[in-house]
């Protein structure tokens, strides 16, 4: 459905470019995703209900991100708009199973894990893995418009981009490094892992809205903003479980 949902964005766009591609084909990218999710519920791994509430939250902006008013229009065409709202509906309904059926809770549960890890510090986890391609989409949009209408001047915004782009590879090794170690209940790894955490829901805002405008800021800042606080939040709330 979402691979429907974002060709149907795609038709009725006015104005296809480099940076709709590339948001066209991270969100297609997202069915993989879903599969991915369905093979974590199949075999009773913990990790499958925070991988599925990423998922969910940050698919619903990928798809949100290709919406596109028509000329002189405040809204998108009504195929677009039913289209969104079918997808966010069924994402609604994945997090609600995943988290409220008693089936899956279950199931989820039937095997005791070798080694005792908080549910909050898995989500934790999850959420920092995806910072790395939450940073990336929206430094190759900026890298297309550089080739298009830069918003800033070649000699600020390459350097930007660049920058950008070192930091999305540094972040995704020190967030995966970093957020694997805090499952060990090592505080000094948490506060690292918060410490980087909060450095992306910074500097992220302030790359989209330099380099991709206020458009940019809430169709590719919005959706690390939540996977940091998210983040930040299962650091918060697994704190006193690793202190016990």
């Amino acid at each position: 459905m979402t691979v429907v949902v974002d060709v149907i964005n795609l038709e009725y766009s006015g104005e296809a470019g480099f940076g709709l591609a590339v948001r066209t084909v991270w969100a297609m990218l997202r069915a993989l995703g879903f599969l991915f999710l369905m093979r974590e519920v199949r075999f009773g791994r913990l990790t499958a209900r925070p991988f599925g509430l990423i998922l969910t939250v940050t698919t619903i902006f990928a798809s949100a991100r290709l919406v596109q008013p028509r000329a002189e229009d405040l809204l998108p065409p009504w195929p677009v708009i039913a289209g969104l709202l079918v997808v966010a509906v069924l994402c609604v309904a994945v997090s609600w199973q995943l988290f409220r059926s008693p089936a899956i809770e279950a199931h989820l549960t039937r095997r005791a894990p070798r080694r005792p890890i908080p549910p909050w510090a898995l989500t934790a986890r999850v959420a920092a893995l995806s910072y790395s391609a939450l940073l990336f989409v929206p430094c190759l949009v900026a890298l297309g418009s550089l080739f298009d209408t830069p918003r800033r001047p070649p000699e600020i915004a390459v350097p930007l981009v660049i920058s950008w782009f070192v930091l999305a590879m540094l972040v995704g090794f020190v967030a995966g490094v970093i957020s694997f170690v805090t499952l060990f209940g090592h505080v000094w790894a948490r506060v690292m892992l918060a410490m980087v955490s909060v450095f992306v829901l910074v500097v992220q805002p302030v790359l989209c809205w330099l380099l991709l405008g206020v458009d940019g800021l809430l169709r590719d800042g919005v959706p690390l903003v939540l996977a940091a606080l998210l983040c930040l939040y299962g650091l918060a709330r697994s704190r006193a479980a690793v202190s016990a």
